[in-house]
């Protein structure tokens, strides 16, 4: 029941179909107790298959210039699997700017967690500007996301659900699924202890990047910086901000966010790093001249220094086309 499917205005039309068609195809007593073991019982997995040792190994070899991400993913996912029961669903926020790799980790993530990954009928995405694209339809937006929530966790209570471009969400939207968030038992008929969150963010990226370059002026380095050096930064930029769909948010006032995954800008070697692994992937020949002129056609920030990539490395495909 993914999200990619249909536009917006649809969703509930899409969920109540989708339910229909799977009851239609069950006798009716059969279905409730499939739906009630999927809902309330540890039995239903739903391919759900955890890697830990796969995905710490992905992380290490291909997340580039990322320390604080490392550690945090793998902290975060390590003690929620490592708890048999759950209080509440892992909910981990990522905010960085654009190229250093916050959807390049989280389709990672569930790569490694569901058979699959984002192809899995249990992983969710959603995006601001294909399934909210209009602020006047905020409220009818509202409905169709609790119940597309309720729905989804109600066929298997294992699910994950990807929230893209939270800083082009409307404030007040992501609300409703406070309920599902939280430290309960049952919420409208489902357990949902044990599901997966993540919003993805370039809010707060700004200001991560004005903190990465005052701690490298201060010849700290960069590998150095803590959560704690940045989390405040994060929060302010984030959580006060009138254009953030986390805007005054329940979410952070009732504190619901596990973890804040931070992701730091990107210097020059790290560039190096991904157009050699972006060759390798698209079979080419990893050729140091190309490899030399693809990082250095990047901008860099500040003007004087030049010392972090603007765009991460988000571009770095796309030119590599110029060599070959």
């Amino acid at each position: 029941m993914g999200p990619a499917a249909a536009a917006a205005p649809a969703l509930a039309p899409a969920l109540a179909l989708a339910l229909l068609l799977a009851a239609a195809a069950r006798p009716a007593a059969a279905w409730d107790l499939w739906a009630l073991r999927c809902g309330f019982s540890a039995d239903c997995e739903c391919g759900f298959g955890p890697d830990l040792r796969g995905l710490e190994c992905d992380l290490a070899r291909n997340l580039v210039g990322q320390p604080l991400v490392k550690q945090q993913v793998m902290k975060g996912v390590r003690e929620f699997l490592e708890n048999g029961n759950p209080v509440k669903p892992l909910v981990m926020s990522f905010h960085g700017s654009t190229g250093t790799g916050k959807t390049y980790v989280s389709s990672m993530l569930v790569r490694h967690l569901f058979q699959g990954g984002l192809q899995s009928p249990y992983v969710h995405q959603f995006s601001p500007i294909v399934h909210f694209p209009h602020a006047e339809q905020i409220e009818q937006y509202k409905e169709n996301l609790k119940r597309w929530i309720q729905g989804n966790l109600t066929n298997c209570g294992r699910s994950a659900f990807l929230f893209d471009e939270m800083d082009k969400m409307h404030p007040g939207l992501i609300d409703v699924i406070i309920p599902f968030l939280g430290p309960s038992w049952v919420v409208y008929g489902t357990n949902y202890r044990k599901a997966i969150f993540i919003f993805i963010s370039n809010a707060g990226g700004e200001q991560i990047n004005k903190m990465t370059l005052d701690l490298w002026r201060a010849h700290k380095d960069r590998e150095e910086i803590s959560l704690q050096d940045l989390e405040s930064a994060i929060s302010k930029a984030v959580f006060e901000n009138p254009q953030s769909g986390f805007w005054k948010s329940g979410i952070i006032n009732e504190h619901l966010i596990d973890f804040i995954v931070p992701f730091l800008p990107l210097k020059h070697h790290h560039v190096k790093q991904c157009v050699i692994s972006e060759l390798g992937q698209q079979g080419l020949e990893v050729r140091l001249d190309v490899v030399q002129e693809v990082a250095d056609s990047i901008p860099y920030f500040p003007e004087e220094e030049k010392i972090f990539s603007s765009t991460g490395c988000k571009t770095v495909a796309s030119r590599i086309s110029f060599f070959f």
